[in-house]
């Protein structure tokens, strides 16, 4: 007989959560996968933990995206159910998800990922020229180089005006860790209607940018994205296109500092241990704790525990990439170790459609930043960091460092 588990108040296991959840998320996965809980914040929801059950939830499709229809929308964001922001593939089960996907990856092709690294390392090296000309030899990482850097990838690839990009960066912190109900609502609200605005100017002026692409995108049988859905799909894109960097970048370089022999060695050998690193460092602590939330449409039986319909759900990335069951020591950092089979990046059909250009900026990032300092080192090593808010995206506000 399935059973129906008491809420597990989160902080009250650990006070550190928020700083460092793991140690929570491996003692609820000791007494199985599924748990009620309720996280910092009060908001209660299902956590699926450990490697298998996590891959196992991302595939099962009573855990549904499609909030729009099948839900309220209310439950999860301070928004319309209506809202254009929110008409994009991650909130689409199939057969929507499958159009929305395909339409979406004619334009963002590999071809047109790679044929951005020289652009890539141009902006890579001007962030670090600023840099390194600070007389203090002191910086914030994620304000000089790890926000700025995709950020600005993002936004030239869809075509995105500089002078918007600093709005743009409000809004997305609002949609991914909202700092209160009023201002995650006016995010949602400011975002489409520029994004209108937007695409009805590339759509009379069409340049060679992604979102002119996503315009005229048409399939083999005449089909194209609605003008919801290209907003819809600008937005995603937008924010995770740029989240997602930034805490691969701020995460990766926490860990390389608290680990200094693992530094020494990556320093040593760039060419032979980079790509290594890069997928330890997401494995160990990635930059998307736990997926977005997921709708049960029924009630749903995991591990003798059943989820009732209409529960939110979340998979909890972070425990399954640190489940010993799939990865030896799991709770050490080690940038030898094979670190692939990690769903840093999702899995099932919502893998990130960015995984290759989160990689690709990673390397040209992290190789130029270490090349360019070989002094580099957390500023005061144990000052307090301001975490990202919520258990969606995993990182700190500002990472300062000195030369």
């Amino acid at each position: 007989m399935a059973l129906r588990p008491a809420v597990v108040e989160l902080l009250e296991i650990s006070p550190d959560f928020v700083q460092d959840p793991y140690p929570v998320y491996a003692k609820l996965r000791e007494q199985g996968p599924v748990h009620q809980v309720r996280a910092p914040g009060g908001r209660e929801t299902w956590l699926v933990v450990g490697h298998d059950a996590c891959r196992a939830a991302f595939n099962d499709p009573r855990l549904s995206r499609d909030w729009r229809r099948s839900g309220d929308i209310g439950q999860i964001i301070n928004a319309d159910q209506d809202d254009p922001s929110l008409a994009h593939m991650l909130m689409a089960d199939p057969p929507d998800h499958t159009r929305l996907r395909r339409l979406v990856s004619r334009e963002f092709t590999p071809r047109r990922v790679e044929a951005l690294a020289p652009r890539i390392q141009q902006i890579t090296d001007e962030l670090l020229d600023a840099m390194e000309a600070r007389p203090e030899r002191r910086a914030d990482l994620v304000d000089a180089f790890a926000f700025p850097l995709p950020m600005t990838v993002i936004c030239e690839l869809l075509g995105v005006p500089e002078l918007d990009r600093e709005s743009f960066r409000g809004w997305s912190n609002e949609m991914v860790a909202p700092t209160g109900a009023e201002a995650e609502a006016d995010a949602y609200a400011q975002m489409p209607r520029y994004l209108t605005e937007l695409i009805d100017a590339k759509r009379a002026a069409p340049g060679d940018d992604l979102l002119s692409g996503m315009i005229h995108a048409v399939d083999d049988g005449g089909d194209r994205l609605t003008p919801d859905e290209l907003i819809g799909m600008s937005v995603l894109l937008l924010i995770a296109g740029h989240e997602t960097t930034v805490n691969m970048i701020g995460n990766g370089m926490r860990a390389l500092f608290a680990h200094p022999e693992q530094l020494a060695d990556l320093r040593a050998d760039l060419d032979g241990l980079l790509d290594g690193a890069i997928e330890e460092m997401l494995r160990y602590d990635g930059p998307v704790e736990n997926s977005t939330e997921r709708l049960a449409l029924e009630d749903v039986e995991m591990g003798g525990v059943v989820i009732p319909a209409g529960s939110t759900v979340l998979i909890s990335m972070a425990d399954s990439d640190r489940d010993p069951a799939r990865f030896e020591d799991a709770d050490r950092f080690d940038i030898r170790r094979d670190a692939r089979g990690h769903i840093a990046f999702g899995h099932g059909l919502h893998h990130c459609l960015g995984a290759p250009l989160a990689r690709l900026e990673g390397r040209i990032a992290l190789r130029s930043l270490l090349a360019r300092f070989p002094d580099l080192a957390r500023d005061a090593a144990d000052a307090q960091l301001s975490w990202v808010p919520g258990m969606l995206i995993r990182g700190v506000r500002e990472l300062p460092v000195r030369w």
